[in-house]
């Protein structure tokens, strides 16, 4: 199967500008024969949060509708970072839709980054959930949001009691730390032997500047396909069950976990 990840500059509250673009990123991601394409994180409204506050709208309105539209449109399944207003909460949310333009899943972003200057807990609610989802032959679907990447336990979960073997990350990661985020992203696919399907933002909003730096890595660590720090692009690459099943025999990590000595014992 064909994945693809999206690497895009979005307008600042503009969420009509961000839908054209992730349109046409969408068509040449079906051009290129992908079964599914992922977007970045806050990819319709751009990543500050007075805007965001301003421009988040509930899915039976703005930007979904419209993502619906054109994953039926082109027959490609999306999934892409969005605002989510429900009654008086915003969520940092994903959204997860099918070819025929179905919602099939989503999640709500469960680490909230409480540094300078964003604060994300003083525009979101926290999601209190993890989230999985079958696609295709052989694939779960791990779904997480930029700051997640800090929380290995996240991606264990995922893997242990829900079966994933392909994780999808939407951020918008800023550049200081963009050492932190290719070091991440890689070991996450490593200790947990799954892809890593990566889609980050690129551009400046609100005086910070992300990183960039979307990638597909495979269940070994190999780096499949790897964007700049700066411009928009679109990674494709083929993913297997076949090479998840190959690490995973030759290298039996999750059959020689020792969760018996991983907690503290009192006395």
């Amino acid at each position: 199967m064909k994945i693809a990840a999206a690497q895009i500059e979005c307008v600042l509250g503009d969420p009509d500008a961000n839908l054209r673009k992730i349109s046409d990123f969408s068509n040449q991601a079906r051009e290129g024969g992908a079964e599914l394409v992922v977007f970045p994180e806050m990819a319709d409204t751009g990543y500050a949060m007075p805007v965001i506050e301003a421009c988040a709208r509930p899915w039976s309105e703005g930007a979904v509708p419209e993502l619906q539209k054109i994953a039926r449109g082109l027959s490609i399944a999306i999934i892409c970072g969005v605002s989510e207003r429900d009654e008086g909460s915003i969520y940092n949310s994903q959204v997860f839709i099918d070819t025929n333009g179905n919602i099939i899943g989503s999640y709500r972003k469960t680490h909230l980054f409480t540094g300078t200057p964003i604060g994300e807990d003083k525009c979101f609610s926290p999601g209190n959930e993890l989230r999985s989802f079958p696609f295709g032959d052989g694939f779960r679907l791990g779904l997480s949001i930029c700051y997640d990447l800090r929380f290995p336990e996240v991606y264990r979960t995922l893997s242990i009691e829900e079966g994933v073997n392909v994780f999808i990350l939407s951020s918008a990661w800023p550049f200081p730390r963009v050492e932190h985020f290719r070091i991440l992203v890689s070991a996450r696919a490593i200790e947990n032997q799954s892809y890593m399907i990566v889609s980050n933002r690129v551009g400046t909003d609100d005086g910070v500047t992300t990183c960039g730096s979307s990638a597909i890595i495979d269940p070994y660590g190999v780096t499949l396909a790897s964007a700049s720090t700066d411009r928009e692009e679109l990674l494709q690459a083929e993913i297997s069950e076949e090479a998840i099943s190959s690490v995973r025999n030759k290298m039996a990590v999750f059959a020689q976990r020792r969760p018996d000595i991983y907690r503290r014992r009192s006395g």
